[in-house]
C-alpha cells in the first residue's frame, strides 16, 4: 500500500439513522467479551414465503463507545461492516499511514461516510515521535458534532488510538490515573511508556484553536472553550 500523509475527506452525509448510544447494548450486549452478535429479522406471516434471515453483527476488536456518538476500535474488516452500518456512522477517523483498502472505501461510499485520515507511524521504537499537530487536528474533528457518529481506529485499536483517546480524556478533565488505566486496559499486554508520557505532557489547550465553538459536543466535564 502507498503512504498517505494528507487527510482524505469524502464530503458526504450519513445515509442511515444512527442508533442512540443508550440503545447500543441492544445490539451489542457482549461487546466487552467480543462475541459475535446476531440480528434475526421477524419471519413472514405468509408461510409460503416464510423464512428466517439472520445477519451477523460482529463488532471490530477493541470496539467500545468513548463518549456519546464517538466509538473506537481496531481496523474494521469486511465481517464488521454490517455492525458498523447499524451505528449510522457519519465519519471514520483513521490513524494508519497506508492507503485505505478498496473494500473499505466502497463501504464508506455506499453508506455516505466521510473518511478523515491522520497518518501516524506505529510507536514501536523509542525514537519515533508522535506528531502533536496531527493529534490536535484529529481531536478537532472529534470535537465537531457535525462529524458524529464517528469511529476512531488504527490497526489494532491499541496504541495510536489509545494516545488520541488519552488526549481527548485530558480535554474531558479526566485524572491521569483514570486516563492511564483506560490506556493500559486496551493496550494490554504491551503498554508503551512513550505513549503515556506523550499523553501526560500533551497541552490540551492548543486544541481549542482548531475547534469550531458552534459545534462542540455537549459532553459533561468537557473543558470550556477559551473566551
Amino acid at each position: 500500500m502507498s503512504t498517505k500523509e494528507e487527510d482524505s475527506n469524502i464530503p458526504l452525509t450519513a445515509a442511515t439513522s444512527p442508533i442512540p448510544p443508550e440503545n447500543l447494548s441492544s445490539i451489542a450486549p457482549s461487546i466487552a467479551l467480543q462475541k459475535p452478535l446476531s440480528w434475526p429479522s421477524a419471519p413472514s406471516a405468509n408461510e409460503e414465503h416464510q423464512h428466517l434471515y439472520e445477519e451477523e453483527l460482529i463488532p471490530p476488536d477493541n470496539f467500545t463507545m468513548i463518549s456519546t456518538w464517538v466509538y473506537r476500535s481496531s481496523f474494521p474488516k469486511k465481517k464488521n461492516f454490517a455492525f458498523l452500518k447499524k451505528l449510522g456512522l457519519r465519519s471514520i477517523l483513521t490513524l494508519i499511514l497506508e492507503e485505505y483498502p478498496e473494500q473499505n472505501m466502497k463501504f464508506l461510499e455506499a453508506n455516505n461516510i466521510t473518511l478523515y485520515q491522520f497518518g501516524i507511524a506505529g510507536n514501536k521504537e523509542p525514537f519515533v515521535q508522535i506528531p502533536e499537530d496531527k493529534i490536535c487536528a484529529a481531536l478537532a474533528v472529534i470535537l465537531d458534532q457535525r462529524n458524529h457518529p464517528i469511529l476512531i481506529h488504527c490497526n489494532k485499536g491499541k496504541h495510536r488510538t489509545g494516545c488520541l483517546v488519552g488526549c481527548l480524556r485530558k480535554l474531558q478533565r479526566w485524572s491521569h490515573t483514570s486516563i492511564f488505566d483506560e490506556y493500559r486496559r486496551f493496550s494490554h499486554p504491551k503498554s508503551r511508556s512513550m505513549d503515556q508520557q506523550f499523553i501526560e505532557l500533551f497541552d490540551a489547550s492548543q486544541v481549542w484553536k482548531l475547534v469550531d465553538k458552534n459545534h462542540i459536543p455537549k459532553w459533561e466535564f468537557l473543558g470550556s472553550y477559551p473566551q
